[in-house]
């Protein structure tokens, strides 16, 4: 069974876009490092909030990740566009379409 992350982040008012376009200009390794699904979604409500969906291998491969350079360097360039405002939610994927 894939390990599921969904999270939102809030973005400092007129930087939503720029944060999005950091997290997607990221996605072309995440393939080699067990990621099934990366979906970067603009909040539909507000114009600060921005939703991430991810299918991967596993939860050490989600965590290991993280820990990659490429990864902490697009975390790097976001962090101060962040207001810190942070949900997470981890799953267990049991199907779907795309995954």
């Amino acid at each position: 069974m894939l390990y599921g992350y969904q999270g939102s982040m809030k973005t400092r008012p007129g930087h939503r876009d720029e944060v999005a376009t950091i997290l997607t200009s990221g996605a072309d390794g995440l393939k080699a490092a067990g990621c099934h699904l990366y979906v970067v979604g603009l909040d539909a409500t507000d114009d600060v909030t921005i939703w991430v969906t991810e299918a991967w291998d596993s939860k050490e491969a989600h965590d290991a990740s993280l820990l990659l350079p490429e990864t902490r360097a697009f975390i790097a360039r976001a962090m101060p566009l962040l207001t810190g405002e942070f949900t997470s939610r981890e799953t267990r994927i049991a199907g779907g379409l795309g995954v």
